[in-house]
């Protein structure tokens, strides 16, 4: 069970939504070939509001993660689903507990 996340909360631009879905996935289509140590991840859509997307990735070890953020294709490929975005925050984090 993977103990390291990543995780993002997305604004996109109204009429922008399905380009932003498959820039998403291209982004960790990448993620997954060029870092293994990625084990999942996921992007969900508020129902409630539009255009707000919520993602995370679970990740085998932290060592890993901080390579991926440093990586130069790391940013592009962030800022082309930024581009379609209003507003966009990430933060890492570690699981404490689950149930």
């Amino acid at each position: 069970m993977a103990e390291h996340y990543a995780s993002g909360t997305w604004n996109v631009r109204r009429g922008c939504e399905q380009d932003f879905v498959e820039r998403w996935m291209e982004f960790l289509q990448w993620t997954r070939t060029d870092y293994p140590s990625m084990l999942a991840a996921t992007l969900i859509r508020d129902r409630r509001v539009p255009g707000h997307y919520l993602s995370f990735a679970e990740w085998a070890d932290e060592q890993s993660r901080a390579a991926w953020r440093a990586a130069p294709e790391f940013h592009a490929r962030l800022g082309a689903c930024r581009a379609l975005c209003e507003d966009m925050g990430g933060a890492d984090y570690d699981r404490v507990a689950t149930v």
